[in-house]
């Protein structure tokens, strides 16, 4: 099958030298039975190469045209994993009423795609390796080993050669994993392809709902280009589809596209992932910016109080002034006292201060969210709109005392 039919059928779109030597190397590898390691970003398209791989091998008639079972690592609770891949028998733990198959043992005969293969741990590690040595699987509960004829395809979004050096990933699993490696780029990397990718989306989006395509101006295009899309294609088809529903303008300039991306902070280029313990939006906004909108909100809540005090005091005035009829307006109900200071929500007087520097608004800012709570940090987390935890690492960055 040539590359451009390949790419066709899988819904492939890029002509970037990376993509197309992966792609050249996963057909030359598909007819063999050597396990694969596929790395890259998430969202860069990992499943669509393990089914690639799988249907350009004699395994893919398998059970039926259907040998390909797919399994989350990352997603399958410790206590549960080993009876997951590898089954368990009657009686092996309280609730095994019944003896159950693994993945391993669904897979028999056809392929077993790993994914997040590095969020493993290293106890079931071990006895991975062991079914990847021996071609054999032990069921929970059970004495007696299985031979099994399972090709493996792994893939992860982490610096795997990281985990091993760390101790996190054994070294010997890696090697057995590793025997072919494909390695997928990240949208930056492929930046002539980008707008390529978008043009489909917005495509795939008019044909659904029957409306115009969108089209990118030249300053869009080159802002589209230039943005780091760590969600990769994954980021990039819901922000085309976004905004090929919600704007009436069918040429996107832009202004319009900078609505829908997210300046993504300094401190997250060199990483996939965000700091452990850092909440991050799906937008990729961390606790830091939410707590500088907050200030940023707190600022403009400011401005409208006094705004408001001065209307107040010309209704009042007006009250003052003799007349034949009461002035009767809603305006009156609603300004009938000033604005105290208990009544400030996010609206600390020292943002109104220009002279202080980031920190020390931040600093002010959470000493008010937990004057306003009593102290209570969860209160002061919630009013700041950031997590539990990022508060104490701030409290102690700051030497805030309860």
């Amino acid at each position: 099958m040539d590359l451009q039919t390949l790419k066709q059928r899988y819904g492939i779109i890029g002509n970037d030298a990376k993509l197309l030597l992966a792609l050249n190397k996963a057909v030359q590898v598909a007819p063999t039975d050597l396990s694969i390691l596929i790395t890259g970003e998430s969202g860069v398209g990992k499943d669509v190469f393990s089914r690639i791989i799988h249907d350009n091998s004699s395994r893919k008639h398998a059970h039926g045209g259907h040998g390909l079972i797919s399994v989350n690592c990352g997603a399958i609770p410790e206590g549960t994993i080993e009876s997951e891949l590898f089954g368990h028998v009657k009686g092996a733990f309280t609730g095994a009423d019944r003896s159950r198959k693994g993945y391993f043992e669904e897979a028999d005969g056809g392929t077993i795609f790993l994914d997040e293969i590095g969020e493993l741990p290293l106890a079931m590690q071990v006895k991975l390796l062991r079914v990847l040595e021996n071609g054999e699987i032990i069921p929970v509960g059970s004495s007696t080993a299985q031979k099994i004829n399972v090709r493996v395809v792994a893939a992860t979004n982490v610096d795997i050669v990281e985990a091993v050096r760390s101790g996190r990933f054994r070294e010997d699993l890696y090697y057995r994993l590793n025997q072919i490696s494909i390695y997928l780029p990240p949208l930056r990397e492929r930046k002539e392809d980008i707008p390529l990718l978008f043009r489909k989306f917005s495509s795939d989006v008019a044909e659904k709902y029957h409306m115009p395509p969108i089209v990118l101006d030249s300053a869009a295009r080159d802002m589209l280009m230039q943005y780091p899309w760590y969600g990769n294609i994954r980021e990039l088809k819901n922000i085309t589809e976004q905004v090929a529903v919600v704007e009436t303008e069918r040429t996107i300039t832009a202004d319009i596209l900078s609505n829908y991306l997210t300046t993504v902070p300094a401190e997250r280029m060199p990483a996939l992932v965000p700091e452990r313990g850092e909440v991050t939006t799906p937008a990729g906004i961390t606790d830091r910016e939410l707590l500088l909108k907050a200030l940023s909100m707190g600022q403009m809540i400011s401005e409208m109080r006094n705004e408001i005090n001065e209307l107040r005091q010309m209704v009042s005035q007006s009250l003052s002034q003799p007349a034949s009829q009461p002035p009767s307006h809603p305006v009156t109900q609603i300004l009938s006292h000033p604005v105290t200071p208990d009544e400030e929500f996010l609206t600390p007087e020292v943002i109104e201060d220009d002279s202080l520097n980031l920190d020390d608004r931040e600093r002010h800012a959470i000493l008010r969210a937990l004057q306003r709570n009593g102290g209570n940090r969860r209160g002061a987390a919630a009013d700041l709109h950031i997590s539990e935890r990022t508060l104490y690492r701030k409290i102690k960055e700051y030497g805030i005392e309860s």
